[in-house]
């Protein structure tokens, strides 16, 4: 299944190469939205809460109510869910969040499964270099994402995994991280970073694996 993706920094859709340089940007909300309409589900990220520096809440309260949404970014508490939750949103990304320097904050985790149920709560694994990224991805953890994966298994419903190295870069899947990645879970596991064509999202279906887009979808390479 291909989930669009809609990034938000400074009121904008955006599209950044390896979250850091900006590629493209669009004001035009209702033409995508309507693009998007007919998929089971969008993502949806608040770039500027993930980088704590502003948030795009009201966008994503609209957005919410006209799609299909699992929201992500910069989302720190079980009360911050539930409101995105009380939004429209279907599902709640956790990401940085969920880890400290060296591990798993799995009591964290927990308290986030019981407040909003584990088919609610996708946990984000931002993986640079093998290890996982957090705020923002401008910092990492002593955390790799088979270990990330073993710590949450029992609280979540869904696992996000986002190959920063090759996101936003069109250069394609590493197909291989996603194949090593999926025996460790029976949860749903959802994968991004550089898809450029149908053909990577035919592989990865067949693993039983879902893949987000965004750059190669606004580029026109992936039809909405």
């Amino acid at each position: 299944m291909l989930i669009p993706s809609i990034d938000l920094m400074g009121g904008r859709i955006v599209q950044l190469e390896r979250g850091e340089t900006l590629r493209l940007a669009f004001d035009d909300f209702d033409y995508w939205i309507e693009r998007f309409a007919g998929y089971p589900l969008v993502q949806l990220i608040d770039l500027d809460a993930a980088k704590r520096t502003g948030d795009n809440r009201r966008l994503i309260r609209q957005i919410a109510r006209r799609l299909p949404v699992q929201v992500g970014g910069g989302i720190r508490n079980a009360e911050q869910a539930q409101e995105l939750l009380a939004a429209g949103a279907r599902r709640v990304i956790f990401g940085s969040s969920l880890f400290h320097e060296t591990g798993v904050k799995t009591e964290f985790a927990a308290g986030i499964s019981s407040a909003i149920g584990p088919e609610r709560f996708v946990a984000g694994i931002d993986t640079k270099s093998g290890r996982i990224a957090v705020r923002g991805w401008r910092e990492q953890v002593r955390v790799t994402p088979a270990e990330a994966i073993a710590a949450l298994e029992p609280w979540c419903g869904a696992f996000l995994y986002t190959h920063v190295d090759t996101e936003g870069t069109l250069q394609g899947f590493p197909v291989e991280a996603a194949r090593a990645l999926r025996p460790l879970t029976v949860r749903q596991l959802i994968v991004a970073g550089g898809v450029r064509q149908q053909s990577e999202i035919d592989t990865l279906d067949a693993l039983g694996i879902d893949v987000v887009s965004g750059m190669a979808v606004y580029s026109g390479l992936l039809a909405p």
